[in-house]
């Protein structure tokens, strides 16, 4: 994506502070930890564990995991916890395992694999944090890694929601003669791989040795998966109080917004003011000269961190 300029304004004022700058405490209030969740506790168990481990009152995570399935799992941190409709939303990809019950031809194996790309119906399992009735999740690529005997490794990447092991339980019933989910492990959720992954013992370590900060990163991360508006110092205020962002108030935007698209506020220190939905696309707010971009959803910024103005 490339930026469109509204505003040559830059930030000279004393408000605020770059996100990498922020103190341990406040980093703690408004940080994110990428997860690499062990196989055995459920996703609240760990929730629960990183609560005590950093001392703070609240931890949220971003999609949950069956106990059994590890991989990447996003924990928002107390006031970072209002990015929960952005990190519940994002799409996933996941590697699996999946158990063939009889010889088959890898063809047709492959054949059947394909079919499930596209929409699906999926019915939750009994066991799940959902009400139990059919839903049409997206699956937008499965790729066969490997085929050996009747073992085989996908990857799959899928809206949020859909749940691979009614995928490994469909393709037997598409080849006519069963399977199952033998392993699973999540890859990336949104914008976030394996590549900055942090595992509990190294959350441990962390806090032992007094460097925290090596593991919790500045909830603006979450931001590189979403399309961004930058504002003015002046604007700021005005958006924590809940109104919408102005045309007047914008710097510069990214293209391709659309209208309806989740997009992120930031200030011009990078600090994320808040989230909401674009009112016009990236060439309306471009060219029109005033009006409403942005409709407030959710504030992350306290409110006199920057002055009022309007």
């Amino acid at each position: 994506m490339s930026w469109i300029i509204r505003s040559n304004e830059t930030s000279i004022s004393d408000f605020g502070v770059y996100p990498g700058a922020r103190p341990l405490a406040e980093l703690k209030k408004n940080g994110v930890i990428i997860l690499d969740k062990p196989s055995g506790p459920t996703s609240h168990q760990v929730d629960a564990w990183i609560k005590q481990i950093l001392g703070v009152g609240k931890a949220s995570h971003g999609g949950t995991l069956d106990p059994r399935v590890t991989g990447v799992m996003l924990i928002a941190l107390e006031n970072a916890t209002k990015l929960m409709p952005v990190l519940l939303s994002c799409r996933k990809e996941y590697v699996a395992l999946i158990h063939v019950h009889k010889d088959m031809p890898p063809a047709d194996i492959r054949r059947a694999l394909a079919e499930f790309v596209g929409e699906n119906e999926q019915l939750p399992p009994k066991r799940s944090a959902v009400a139990r009735r059919v839903r049409t999740r997206s699956v937008y690529y499965l790729d066969v890694l490997d085929i050996s005997g009747r073992d085989v490794l996908v990857r799959v990447g899928c809206e949020a929601g859909t749940y691979i092991r009614r995928i490994a339980d469909d393709l037997g019933k598409k080849i006519g003669c069963g399977s199952h989910l033998q392993e699973l492990r999540r890859t990336r959720s949104g914008a976030f791989d394996e590549s900055k992954l942090v595992t509990m013992q190294q959350l441990l370590d962390a806090v032992e040795e007094h460097r925290e900060q090596d593991v919790i990163l500045p909830m603006e991360i979450v931001a590189e998966g979403m399309q961004k508006i930058i504002i003015k110092d002046s604007a700021v205020d005005a958006v924590c109080n809940g109104a919408p962002l102005a045309l007047q108030g914008i710097v510069r935007l990214e293209s391709g917004i659309e209208r309806g698209d989740c997009v992120a506020l930031l200030t011009m220190k990078g600090q994320f003011v808040a989230f909401g939905n674009a009112l016009m696309d990236s060439k309306g707010m471009a060219d029109s000269p005033r009006g409403l971009a942005v409709k407030t959803d959710r504030v992350l910024m306290d409110r006199g961190t920057y002055p009022k103005t309007w």
